[in-house]
C-alpha cells in the first residue's frame, strides 16, 4: 500500500498550527485537529440517518464489551481473521487512528474549553451543541468518546453471534451491524460528524467555527484511511466481498457530500441563523480575505465558471460538487452534464430567492442520489482513474479552484486516487512513490490558506498530475 498519510501528517501538522492562529478556511484539519471535533428536504423531508439504522433499536453494549484478549483487545495484531488488537488502535494516542477515542477528550482540553466559553455554554449548552458528535448516542460511558458501536452500530443484536461458527457479514448486517463496506452506508454515518448531521449536537454552524472550531469537510476515502483499524488480506476480501475500491469510495464519498449539504440547506431551521444566511454554508475563503480598500485598490477574486453569482455574493461552498463533475464526466457522463447544469442553476438560485434555492437544491440532490448510486455499481477501472485525475486538472475543472477549499479537495484527490491505484494493484507502490515529490509540492500550494494563490496552486496541480500520466 503507497504510504500517502505521510505527506498528509506533515499537512495536518501545519494546519494545527494555522487553526490555532484562528485562520477558518482548513479544509482536511477537522479529522486531526479536532480529533473529530469535529436527507432532510424542505419537500417532503427524508431523515438523515445510514442504512442499516435499525440497530439503533438494539442495545449499546459499550467498548467494554469489545474489549476481550481473545476479541478486539489483544496486545499484538496477530489474530485470525481479524487483527484483534483494534481496541488498541482505536486508542493510540500519536496516532490518526485514535481520534475518536479523543473526541471527548477534545471538550475539555484548552481548545474546547475555549470554544465553550466563547459560546458561552453550560453544561446543558455543551450537550447540546457538542456531543452529538463528540461521544456515542446510547453510550453510558461519554468519555469513551466515539466508540466502536458508533460507527459498527449498537451491538446488542449481533455481539454474541458475530464470531461463532456460520456467522457471516450479511448475518451480521441482518442482526443490525451497520454495513460499512456499502460506501453509500460508510458515508452517510461519517457525514453526520464530518460535514454535519440532523441529529441533536451534529450541525456544525458558523458561529460554532467562530468560536475556534475548525471547518468542517469531508472526503471518504482519506478519513476512512486514517481511521483504519484492519488489514485488507485475503482474509478480508473473502469475507467482505472483495477489497475496498478506493477510488469508488472517494467517488461515492464526494457525491454523498453534496447530498447531505443539498439536504441540509434546504431545512429551513438550518439555512438561516437569525435574520442571516447560515454562513457554514458558504466557501469561508471567498469572505475571509484580507480587504485592500483605497484608490489602488484592485478586485482579486477570480471568474469562476462554475458560479454563475454576481461579484460580491458569497459563493456556496462548492469543493464537493467541482470533484463530482470531475468523476461525473468520466464515469456517467450521460449525467454529467445534468448535474453540470443543475448546481449552476443551484448557484443562480442563491441570488434570487429562497424558494428559488430550494427548489435547485432539490433537483441537485436527486442528480447526486443518481450519481452515488451509479457509482457504488461501477468497478473502477486503472483507465477510468488516471481520466478522472486529468479532468480535474482540465481547464472545464481547474477553472473552478478560484478559493481555498475546492483546492485542498483537488490535492486529496489525486493522492487518494493514485493510491487505489496501488492498493488494486494497477500501479507499483515504486513509481507511485517516485512521484511523491510532486504530490507534495501540490500539498505545499495549499498549506497556508492566507497565502493561497489559485494561479500558482493550478500550476502545482497540473505539474503533478503531469508526472502521474507517466504511470500509464
Amino acid at each position: 500500500m503507497l504510504d500517502h498519510s505521510m505527506s498528509l501528517r506533515r499537512f495536518l501538522t501545519a494546519c494545527r498550527s494555522v487553526s490555532r492562529s484562528g485562520a477558518m478556511a482548513i479544509v482536511v484539519c477537522v479529522l486531526m485537529a479536532a480529533a473529530a471535533l469535529a436527507a432532510a428536504l424542505f419537500v417532503a423531508p427524508a431523515p438523515l440517518q445510514a442504512q442499516g439504522a435499525g440497530g439503533s433499536m438494539r442495545a449499546h453494549m459499550g467498548v467494554a464489551s469489545c474489549a476481550g484478549s481473545t476479541c478486539h483487545g489483544h496486545s499484538v495484531g496477530d489474530g485470525t481473521p481479524v487483527r484483534q488488537d483494534e481496541l488498541l488502535r482505536w486508542q493510540e494516542e500519536s496516532s490518526p487512528t485514535g481520534a475518536h477515542s479523543r473526541a471527548y477528550r477534545a471538550i475539555q482540553e484548552a481548545r474546547g474549553q475555549a470554544i465553550i466559553r466563547r459560546m458561552g455554554l453550560d453544561g446543558a449548552g455543551v450537550g447540546r451543541e457538542c456531543l452529538g458528535c463528540h461521544t456515542t448516542t446510547g453510550a453510558q460511558k461519554v468519555a469513551d468518546g466515539v466508540d466502536c458501536e458508533a460507527c459498527h452500530g449498537n451491538a446488542g443484536g449481533w455481539l454474541s453471534t458475530h464470531y461463532t461458527v456460520g456467522a457471516s457479514h450479511q448475518r451480521n448486517v441482518s442482526q443490525g451491524m451497520t454495513d460499512l463496506v456499502n460506501p453509500r452506508v460508510r458515508a452517510q454515518v461519517c457525514l453526520d460528524c464530518h460535514l454535519s448531521g440532523d441529529g441533536p449536537g451534529q450541525f456544525v454552524a458558523h458561529r460554532i467555527m467562530a468560536a475556534g472550531h475548525p471547518r468542517v469537510s469531508f472526503e471518504l476515502d482519506l478519513f476512512s484511511t486514517l481511521q483504519q483499524h484492519h488489514n485488507e488480506d485475503a482474509d478480508y476480501a473473502a469475507r467482505k466481498g472483495g477489497k475496498t475500491d478506493s477510488m469508488r469510495m472517494w467517488a461515492v464519498g464526494q457525491a454523498e457530500a453534496v447530498k447531505r449539504s443539498m439536504e441540509l440547506f434546504s431545512e429551513p431551521g438550518k439555512a438561516n441563523d437569525g435574520i442571516f444566511p447560515e454562513f457554514t454554508f458558504y466557501d469561508c475563503h471567498s469572505c475571509h480575505r484580507r480587504i485592500y480598500d483605497g484608490e489602488q485598490a484592485s478586485v482579486s477574486v477570480l471568474p469562476n465558471p462554475g458560479r454563475p453569482i454576481h461579484a460580491g455574493m458569497p459563493p456556496f461552498n462548492d469543493e464537493n460538487m467541482i470533484m463530482l463533475l470531475a468523476a461525473a464526466k468520466v464515469v456517467a457522463p450521460d449525467i454529467a452534464a445534468t448535474f453540470d447544469a443543475r448546481s449552476k442553476a443551484f448557484h443562480r438560485a442563491m441570488g434570487e430567492g429562497r424558494s428559488q434555492s430550494v427548489a435547485a437544491a432539490q433537483a441537485l440532490r436527486q442528480t447526486a442520489d443518481a450519481l452515488s448510486a451509479r457509482f457504488a455499481g461501477t468497478p473502477f477501472s486503472k483507465a477510468q482513474t488516471f481520466a478522472i485525475m486529468d479532468a480535474i486538472a482540465s481547464n472545464a475543472i481547474s477553472d473552478r479552484f478560484t478559493d481555498y477549499e475546492g483546492s485542498v479537495q483537488s490535492v486529496m484527490a489525486i493522492d487518494t486516487l493514485l493510491n487505489g491505484l496501488v492498493n488494486q494493484g494497477m500501479v507499483s507502490t515504486g513509481a507511485a512513490n517516485g512521484l511523491r515529490v510532486q504530490i507534495n509540492q501540490a500539498y505545499s500550494a495549499v498549506r497556508e490558506p492566507n497565502s493561497y494563490q489559485p494561479l500558482a496552486f493550478r500550476r502545482a496541480l497540473g505539474g503533478a498530475i503531469g508526472s502521474i500520466r507517466s504511470l500509464r
